[in-house]
């Protein structure tokens, strides 16, 4: 059953006719693995899907030509993912769903996010000397798997929302994995490298990865049969099964006897979990409404308030290819992310303010530290947001990392899904059991309890809590009514991809397309990062005469989004990997 928390409310182009199913292409020839794909803008009359790999694109929209409503095209589109998708997330994970309700008008969100085991302690990522674990020496093996939570989301959200038999969702997954399917570029890139020797710690996970001593390359047909064991077990018995009952069973014990680094997942862990419904964090910008997920994410919050302080300045005049724009952005985000690190997490275990961090008057003050033409120096310093508690705590700088996926939905009705799912990094713990990976997600906790200071942390380990997240699943409404779809994986770096990609449509009025393909450039309290290989590179000079801390590197972003257009739909994908956008 969905419990309850309300914490902190806030108050050249495809043209589609009736009856067509027009999509882009965004099958990537192996060498593409790499590079961006050549994408456009697709455009569509009814109902539309944008998701990370063409199969589980193919599953939602078969399910939405079916009849189907948005919530039945989320299951199908999830559970391919964890097929084809396997390193970025699953059953074995979590995930944050944002809901448009077309009839009531509505915007609901439901928290999926992973638990720490209830006798984890602060002290689960220190070693024997008192001093944080190197982070991939946390991440491999069971301590850093907490409780999945993104099964038990799709079914509770189904028995609300679905119209389709929950088990019929499955079946095209189960198919699947019993076919075979044909390893994508993204998947055997990340075969390779350190992650890949990570990988290889257990023998599960080396035998279906890396089939004869051999890493899977791009066209190598894969079956997968345990994964579509699970899913019949799920189908015939209920998440039961998984929550307590034989594969529950398995996975505890693979965390708690994990070679090296064992994990402290209980069956009572699994039989307790409940997906939490939270009160949506929705602020206005411009004329716009945009909504997403409360803590423990801390994306709704941190992209609120980017966006809240970069109201104070004329955007729309900038664009795209000013100087000034990326100085703004880069500055409004500083000062985001020092108040993300110092106030956001679990906000059942801790008091987080997020009234007063997205409070127009706060906003204001802060904005007033920000100067045209000479950059803060980094780190910046929190702000003193109304209504914080009272009590003295330490900053939290640690990143999360970027293996994730995101989903966006829009059905025939007008309903949305904006969902963004993981098992945080690539490939998890490397641990796999039943056909799917397991999380890393403790390893999103701080793994100082507290700071030099000695103040406690609000992002520490405690049992039963949930780690804070970088995941801003978004729903932007216009006058209550659906305007865009949009979110992003990609660790800490989503709140940037997100904020740029709604700055460029809102304010730029972009082409969705071109909105989404756009350099990327981001802070997060340090460094300004510029996208390499990107026209953002162009702007290095100028913005370090400005006084920023210029780095030029990788920014793999995955948005995947939907606009409402002229009485249709408008869907895009990110050019940086596989994805696939399907409309009719």
């Amino acid at each position: 059953m969905i419990s309850r928390s309300w914490c902190a409310p806030i108050a050249a182009l495809l043209v589609l006719t009736s009856g067509e199913t027009l999509a882009q292409e965004a099958r990537p020839a192996p060498e593409q693995a790499t590079g961006r794909i050549q994408q456009a803008t697709v455009y569509a009359q009814d109902f539309m899907v944008a998701a990370a790999h063409p199969a589980a694109s193919e599953a939602g929209m078969t399910v939405l030509e079916a009849g189907g409503n948005a919530i039945d095209a989320m299951v199908a589109v999830q559970m391919m993912l964890n097929l084809v998708e396997p390193q970025s997330s699953g059953i074995g994970g979590g995930a944050f769903l944002v809901y448009f309700d077309a009839e009531t008008g509505s915007v609901r969100t439901f928290d999926g996010r992973e638990t720490a085991p209830k006798v984890a302690g602060p002290n689960l990522f220190l070693g024997l000397d008192g001093k944080p674990m190197e982070f991939f020496d946390a991440v491999v093996g069971g301590r850093s798997v907490g409780t999945p939570g993104t099964l038990k989301l799709m079914e509770e959200t189904h028995a609300l929302y679905g119209s389709m038999p929950f088990a019929e969702l499955l079946q095209p997954a189960i198919d699947l994995a019993e076919d075979g399917f044909e390893v994508g570029p993204r998947l055997a890139g990340q075969l390779t490298g350190d992650g890949a020797a990570r990988l290889q710690t257990f023998e599960t996970a080396r035998d279906y990865f890396f089939p004869g001593g051999k890493a899977l390359q791009a066209g190598d047909i894969v079956r997968n049969p345990e994964f579509a064991e699970t899913l019949r077990r799920v189908a015939e018995e209920g998440t039961e099964v998984f929550y307590g009952g034989e594969i529950g069973q398995a996975i505890v014990e693979t965390v708690r006897t994990a070679p090296g680094r064992p994990g402290l997942l209980s069956i009572e862990d699994l039989e307790a979990y409940e997906i939490v419904e939270r009160e949506p964090v929705c602020h206005p910008y411009r004329v716009y409404e945009v909504c997403g997920m409360g803590p423990p994410s801390s994306g709704a919050t941190t992209v609120g308030q980017m966006l809240g302080l970069l109201e104070h300045f004329d955007m729309a005049s900038l664009g795209p290819d000013d100087l000034d724009a990326w100085h703004l952005f880069s500055e409004a985000s500083k000062l985001a992310f020092a108040d993300r690190a110092m106030f956001l997490a679990d906000a059942d275990f801790v008091d987080v303010p997020v009234d007063g961090l997205l409070d127009p008057a706060y906003l204001t003050a802060r904005a007033q530290s920000i100067l045209l033409d000479e950059a803060a120096a980094a780190p910046v310093a929190h702000g003193n947001p109304p209504w914080r508690a009272r009590r003295a705590q330490g900053p939290d700088m640690s990143p999360g990392r970027a293996g994730t996926s995101h989903v966006s939905i829009v059905d025939a009705d007008g309903n949305a899904v904006s969902l963004t799912t993981t098992i945080e990094g690539g490939f998890g713990s490397q641990l796999m059991v039943g056909g799917f990976l397991l999380n890393n997600e403790l390893t999103d906790f701080s793994f100082s309890p507290r700071d030099e200071a000695g103040r406690p942390i609000a992002n520490r380990v405690e049992g039963g809590k949930r780690p804070r997240s970088s995941m801003a699943p978004t729903i932007v409404l216009e006058d209550g009514e659906l305007e865009l779809v949009i979110g992003s994986p990609g660790g800490v770096s989503i709140i940037g991809y997100v904020a740029q990609a709604l700055v460029a449509t809102l304010d730029w009025d972009m082409d969705l397309q071109a909105a989404i393909d756009l350099g990327h450039v981001f802070n997060a309290n340090g460094a300004t990062t510029l996208e390499a290989g990107t026209e953002a590179e162009r702007f290095a000079d100028e913005l370090t005469a400005r006084g920023h801390e210029v780095r030029i590197g990788d920014m793999n972003s995955g948005l995947h989004a939907i606009r409402v257009e002229d009485g249709g739909l408008a869907g895009a994908a990110d050019p940086r990997r596989e994805g696939l956008v399907l409309g009719r």
